[in-house]
């Protein structure tokens, strides 16, 4: 192998050990403060040993929390120390008080930290138009930062939580230039989810050395074939929020631009981390008992592919049949006619799993033991081919149960 090649050496070691804290250089600290009706934990910390470098996507709502705000004005800070995050309000909706909440969250993590306030990002998820209870929110920054260690790393995933089911961690490790880079991400989400930028919270940490504009692009590539391609239930949030925190620590040769190989392998990576965290949280749909995969294949281009894929996946009609194991053919054909996708009809086959139901734009004589067989099971594919040219995209979604709306009619009580 040539010095140059980057290796995925993930399955030589438990780079999940420490979670987000697995990247050399990285510790993290959560609480208990009070925040969650539940109780439980609900506030982390995420620090770097080294000043980092950041990146970040956030909701394209038009409506969004004070956090994101926050956020948004610290990120062009040239470096950055820390996140802290808190479950148990979103802090969205909440005016100026609540941008003042948000200002004083990071202030007091920067404080403890010794760094500028800027250095620090915010972020917040649970019930939109509540502020927080600062004093809380306080004794939970103490808390956090005496809890410090590499080992709390892999709290975080379940300190951020919601209505989530389990805790979502991905990590990956590959050589660049001799040098081992580890990158490990944690994520919440479970409704509300849908593409731009996906709808949840999810932060990555990684020890590779990489400037900024190249983290930034590298970020940009690896959302959009993860986090835009899932979705629950057709809502965007008011407090998506991704970031990235690189620290250099692995001491590779700097990735300074957005090309050649070391920049792809990384974005790879980056892109594999992205991707597993993004079907866990499709897995983990509020209420779901199937995780589905929509792929569309040999679309005029990627644009249509992504319209089609989209369409199909929110489809209440389509999540509803495979949650009732009805191989309902006809409901995926007509959500991808009204996609605004242009295709010809009459080339499009439909498989559900390996089963082809739908050929040339009309119904087959199929076996529907064989189709009740496939829909029974937690994983469901359903590929629609075009047969109108070279372009693919996949999108992940769940099904649709009586458990979400269960979930969504009590989310405040």
């Amino acid at each position: 192998m040539g010095k140059n090649k980057a290796q995925d050496i993930s399955s030589t070691g438990k780079v999940t050990d420490y979670s987000v804290a697995a990247p050399r250089g990285f510790w993290a600290g959560t609480a208990a403060c009070g925040l969650k009706k539940k109780g439980g934990e609900d506030l982390a910390i995420i620090f770097s040993e080294r000043p980092a470098v950041a990146a970040a996507v956030f909701t394209q709502n038009l409506v969004f929390a004070a956090p994101v705000l926050v956020s948004r004005e610290h990120i062009r800070h040239k470096a950055h120390r820390a996140i802290v995050v808190n479950s148990g309000g979103a802090n969205a909706c909440t005016g100026d008080e609540g941008l003042k909440d948000a200002r004083q969250t990071a202030r007091l993590v920067a404080e403890y930290f010794n760094c500028d306030e800027e250095e620090v990002l915010v972020a917040s998820t649970g019930v939109i138009g509540m502020r927080l209870n600062m004093a809380k929110v306080e004794s939970g920054v103490r808390e956090a930062t005496a809890k410090l260690s590499r080992q709390s790393g892999w709290q975080v995933a379940e300190a951020i939580m919601t209505t989530d089911t389990h805790p979502k961690r991905a990590s990956k490790r590959i050589r660049l230039n001799g040098r081992t880079v580890t990158i490990a991400g944690v994520a919440k989400g479970s409704g509300m989810i849908h593409p731009n930028m996906a709808t949840l919270l999810s932060f990555v940490t990684t020890d590779a050395a990489i400037s900024k504009q190249a983290l930034n692009a590298a970020l940009k590539l690896a959302v959009n074939r993860s986090f835009n391609r899932v979705t629950v239930d057709g809502d965007s949030s008011t407090n998506d929020t991704l970031a990235v925190l690189a620290n250099g620590a692995a001491e590779n040769a700097p990735i300074t631009k957005a090309s050649g190989a070391d920049f792809e392998s990384f974005t790879q990576a980056l892109t594999g981390v992205c991707r597993d965290l993004a079907i866990q949280v499709a897995r983990d749909g509020e209420g779901a008992r199937k995780l589905i995969t929509i792929r569309v294949r040999h679309a005029p281009n990627e644009r249509d592919a992504e319209k089609i894929a989209v369409t199909v996946a929110t489809s209440p009609l389509v999540k509803t049949a495979i949650a009732g194991a009805d191989a309902n053919w006809g409901r995926i054909l007509a959500a991808a006619g009204r996609s605004g996708a242009k295709f010809d009809v009459s080339k499009v086959e439909i498989k559900i799993g390996n089963l082809v139901v739908a050929r040339n734009g009309r119904g087959l004589q199929f076996s529907e033991e064989r189709a009740l067989e496939i829909l029974k099971r937690d994983e469901v594919t359903i590929t629609i081919d075009l047969h109108q040219g070279e372009a693919e995209v996949t999108e992940w979604t769940c099904d649709l149960t009586e458990g979400y709306i269960h979930i969504n009619a009590d989310y405040r009580s």
